[in-house]
């Protein structure tokens, strides 16, 4: 699995609800998008988001309509784009 991490800069004027459901609906459309976390900084002008993806293959992939998605998101909570990284996970759990 791998993901992608965008990190931006709130202000007083963002929203902190997320993206739009119309946003997320996007998302989950491109091929190998296997789930997404959005975060926002508490005591902090700091927000994530962490997308994750079933191949290194379709995270490539994804790269022009996850910019696409990205301007529209940071645009609609009023957000600044800071960075833009991409990992291979290399562990994952939740507890049961």
């Amino acid at each position: 699995m791998f993901a992608r991490v965008s990190t931006y800069r709130t202000s007083p004027e963002s929203s902190t609800e997320g993206p739009s459901e119309d946003i997320l609906k996007q998302l989950f459309e491109i091929p190998g998008c296997k789930g997404a976390y959005f975060l926002n900084g508490t005591g902090s002008d700091k927000a994530l988001s962490i997308t994750l993806w079933d191949s290194e293959e379709t995270l490539t992939a994804s790269q022009q309509a996850a910019n696409k998605l990205r301007s529209a998101t940071s645009e609609e909570q009023k957000i600044e784009i800071l960075e833009v990284e991409e990992f291979k996970v290399t562990a994952s759990r939740l507890p049961d």
